[in-house]
């Protein structure tokens, strides 16, 4: 007879069917608060921004309805045909956005950039996904893009300014957004003037800004609702218009009115096009949020729900302004009927104030995205969601948009001008050119970051220490070997850091146990914890020399649990034991050259009988320094405790196995490191200083003596971005001349 667990995962065809669809639909309604925030919200300023200017004077019936063509044949081609049917099917492992798009083709041919890659990498699971670059025919382009660095430069480029129109879409969209909404307090009994108006909306901002630390996940249980009951009345006011005003709008879906609209207004229609872009603001989320839901719900949502009521809702607007001419101005609220319009103005402003969340946390995603690729400082990223990895709080960013977002506010004081700063590059003296300034400015910081950060890497690259030289030195390194374990965290995957002859120059002794740590990221989405480590030896056995690299994906982030010490402990005792049983392990050729790594999995170690683990009480902060014999560190440690929270370590003691089978070496050699790691665990860490050598041209030394450096001495330093302890922390001066 069949376990029964074997019949309850059973399931007909039709079964699995249901299951999906039922998943895809409620997907579908969480996505409404997320990924259509934005989108949804933008009849509020669409045909306003649309006919100001000098296209007033051309604004009558046929006019109105070439305006609705335009805007329902850009809402059909690129949300709906585009996007639905042709961008969501370009996804990374199921994620979505520029970043996404980058690593499939770093994937898939050498356009990458990035330092630290090693073949290694290949072997992820996650980086197999989709067509192999190997299999697949290598085409000219590809061919001619690997060779010319300059070209890899200039994509990487355009994917950064890619990023950094999204970002200056985070400064727009609440601003225009909130504004917008604000302004239908203009057609009420008590008319508020323009300075009350942006006085609340500056109001409404700071509000919103302020809870971002709260994190979304505490609120999206109300995002969905507000927005699809904000799509209901948009779409019952629109069908309102539509059969009260002018049914016969319905025409104007023909095309045929777009070539009488332009026939008409000239240049002034073709300046107008600025506006009617405006009715796709967000759609770029659709792509860039992906990753959190599924394509299928995406395209349920958008093609069932979303297009029918935009369509609807500027179908009424276009019938309601084909009667009322005059009302351009504000024709959004001036189409409201009189009884709804309260409740309306309400949902409007919470909408807008959902559509604005939404793209301030796109933003946050970014930004961390940047940092991933090496093209952005290092700042505090607090995740706000246990189970919901890509819900972050990016304190020093939210603060800078809420400064940029109020002095657009204030500054322009106008949905029409802020709306001339989204596409059209022919009203750049009218506003066009707030985007190009803040593209510009990120630009800048991204480049300087990510060329002071390759420089510096280059320079630790060809400053390498000679293996000849260290293994010259012998097992004891030339100095005392005192008791202990040191990680030795370094950018690079291979070879022997500057900083470690740096240290062992000016310093008489050094640890028994010695690990180069490199954390570095890799292009792909995610990495998963049974892939995350590569143990190897850097040495022969006798010098207790090893390598640890963590791998993280673009969208990972590094969870400080306080087990990364005793994880990493099994890993090396795990490696141990493989090297000792396996073939490709066993060649001492390969052990000490610094080569052969091996993926030590959490399988592996809750498998491993390499050490019998017994585990004690929790602690705070650091487990190194109680087993100190030294009072005066046991002191510091008190004085620091008092001083920082207390983070959760999990406490235990490693012991070696009764076996008497296992190899003498292989027993010393754990021996070795249970010992070390009793006695206490130090990092030990580089802090560089960047200096252009003296014959550098002026832009050089400009970019990296004042950009580069100013921005390291103003974002966090890498101990804190790695979460190690303070008390434990040994820095290593040195200077980059690059």
């Amino acid at each position: 007879m069949e376990p029964e667990s074997g019949v309850s995962t059973s399931r007909n065809p039709s079964q699995w069917a249901w299951v999906s669809l039922s998943r895809n639909l409620l997907l579908a309604y969480q996505s409404f608060g997320v990924v259509y925030g934005d989108l949804s919200t933008s009849p509020l300023y669409v045909f306003t921004s649309t006919f100001k200017g000098k296209l007033q004077n051309h604004h009558d019936e046929e006019t109105i309805y070439g305006a609705f063509s335009l805007i329902f044949w850009t809402l059909t081609l690129i949300p709906l045909l585009k996007y639905v049917f042709i961008v969501l099917s370009a996804d990374d492992n199921g994620e979505g956005g520029t970043f996404a798009l980058y690593s499939l083709l770093c994937r898939h041919a050498k356009f990458n950039l990035l330092p630290n890659q090693q073949a290694a990498d290949e072997e992820l699971s996650s980086y197999k996904y989709g067509p192999s670059s190997q299999t697949a025919p290598s085409s000219p382009l590809k061919r001619f893009l690997e060779k010319h660095k300059r070209l890899r430069t200039a994509l990487l480029v355009v994917v950064l300014f890619g990023a950094c129109m999204v970002i200056g879409d985070g400064v727009l969209t609440p601003a225009i957004s909130v504004l917008a909404s604000v302004s239908g307090l203009k057609v009420t009994e008590k008319k508020l003037t323009d300075g009350e108006l942006v006085l609340l909306a500056c109001v409404i901002l700071v509000g919103l800004f302020a809870l971002q630390h709260c994190g979304t996940h505490k609120v999206a249980f109300m995002f969905a609702p507000i927005v699809i009951i904000w799509l209901l009345s948009i779409f019952s006011v629109g069908l309102y218009n539509t059969i009260h005003w002018n049914p016969k709008v319905v025409r104007a879906i023909s095309p045929y009115y777009i070539i009488k609209f332009f026939a008409k207004t000239g240049k002034e229609g073709w300046i107008s096009l600025g506006g009617i872009l405006l009715c796709i603001t967000g759609t770029e989320a659709m792509f860039a949020d992906l990753g959190h839901f599924t394509a299928s719900s995406i395209r349920l949502a958008f093609a069932f729900v979303i297009y029918p009521c935009l369509v609807v809702q500027y179908m009424g607007q276009a019938a309601f302004l084909s009667r009322n001419l005059n009302s351009v101005d504000n024709s959004f609220y001036d189409s409201i009927p009189g009884p709804v319009f309260w409740p309306v103005f309400v949902i409007a402003t919470l909408a807008t104030i959902v559509g604005s969340q939404a793209v301030i946390t796109a933003t946050f995603s970014i930004i961390k995205q940047c940092h991933a690729l090496g093209c952005f400082p290092r700042v505090k990223v607090v995740h706000t969601s246990k189970h919901i990895y890509g819900q972050i709080y990016i304190p020093e960013i939210n603060w800078i948009l809420m400064i940029l977002t109020l002095a657009i506010t204030i500054g322009f004081q106008d949905t029409t001008i802020i709306g001339n700063a989204y596409a059209a590059f022919i009203k750049v003296p009218q506003g066009g050119w707030v985007p190009l300034v803040l593209s510009f400015i990120f630009m800048m910081v991204m480049y300087v970051w990510h060329y002071g950060t390759r420089r510096k890497y280059s320079y630790d690259l060809h400053n390498k220490v000679s293996l000849k030289w260290l293994l010259g030195l012998g097992p004891s390194l030339g100095i005392v070997r005192v008791p202990g374990i040191g990680l030795i965290y370094t950018e690079l995957a291979t070879g022997i850091p500057a900083i470690f002859s740096h240290f062992v120059t000016n310093l008489p002794a050094f640890h028994k146990v010695l690990v180069f740590v490199c954390v570095k990221s890799v292009p792909v989405p995610y990495v998963s914890s049974e892939e995350r480590f590569l143990i190897g030896r850097v040495c022969p056995r006798p010098y207790r020399m090893y390598r640890c690299i963590v791998r993280y994906g673009y969208k990972d982030f590094q969870r400080d649990d306080g087990d990364f010490e005793n994880h990493l402990i099994q890993s090396i005792a795990e490696f141990i034991q493989m090297e000792a049983v396996e073939p490709q392990f066993s060649s001492s050729e390969a052990s000490s050259l610094d080569g052969r790594m091996a993926v030590i999995s959490s399988r592996n170690l809750e498998s491993a009988s390499s050490l019998i683990v017994s585990e004690l009480e929790d602690i705070g902060v650091d487990i190194s320094i109680p087993s100190s014999r030294s009072v005066t560190l046991r002191s510091l440690q008190s004085v620091y405790d008092d001083e920082t929270p207390q983070v959760r370590r999990r406490r235990v003691r490693f012991q070696l196995p009764n076996n008497p089978s296992m190899d003498p070496a292989v027993r010393e050699e754990l021996l070795d490191l249970i010992q070390a790691k009793d006695a206490g665990v130090a990092y030990i860490m580089g802090h560089s200083y960047v200096k252009a050598r003296k014959s550098s041209s002026f832009l050089k030394k400009l970019v990296v003596d004042i950009g580069y450096s100013f921005l390291r001495k103003n974002c966090r330093g890498p101990a804190v971005a790695l979460n190690i302890p303070h008390i434990s922390l040994i820095e290593v001066g040195m200077i980059y001349y690059v």
